[in-house]
């Protein structure tokens, strides 16, 4: 049975590059991509120009339809995803099953903020120089990776470890 993979976007801003290239590693690998967000319908990218059809709200999603759930960065992962509707499914995730999840770039900060991180090595976007904090705040510990897969978590650090993110996430669901 083909496994399906949840790559989690915004529906504004998300990062094209991330979001294209993980999926077109999962792709290669065989697995199968469903595309979840904040509301379902057309997502842009912030670049203002990629579409991408975003097919199960983050309220709808339940873990026993997926086999790994990944949150995808850029400028609107904050603004759309860093909520209380996905904490509380990162948290069912995580204590429910035994099934891989994470993120890339600044996504991983919503990750730390579920308290999904806890006793977790990470990377991520830091830009902004606080990942090191907020990862520490919430019981996980920063590494500068461009990916690292600590147990059932997969997080990258920024676009160009987009490849090797989903290269990662297809190596662990084999």
């Amino acid at each position: 049975m083909i496994k399906k993979i949840l790559l989690i976007i915004a529906s504004r801003g998300f990062q094209p590059v991330e979001y294209g290239d993980t999926k077109s590693e999962l792709e290669t690998a065989g697995l199968e991509v469903i595309t979840g967000g904040d509301k379902v319908g057309e997502a842009t990218g912030k670049d203002g120009v990629t579409k991408v059809k975003v097919t199960v709200a983050l309220e709808a999603m339940t873990a026993d339809d997926y086999d790994g759930l990944y949150f995808i960065g850029g400028p609107g992962a904050l603004p759309h995803l860093d909520n209380e509707t996905s904490y509380r499914l990162l948290r069912v995730w995580a204590a429910e099953t035994d099934k891989p999840y994470g993120a890339i770039c600044i996504s991983t900060r919503v990750l730390a903020k579920a308290g999904v991180l806890q006793g977790v090595e990470a990377t991520g976007w830091n830009g902004d120089g606080e990942l090191p904090a907020i990862l520490t705040q919430f019981g996980a510990k920063h590494l500068d990776k461009s990916v690292h897969t600590d147990g059932r978590v997969t997080t990258g650090r920024d676009p160009a470890a987009a490849r090797e993110f989903g290269r990662t996430i297809a190596k662990q669901l084999k």
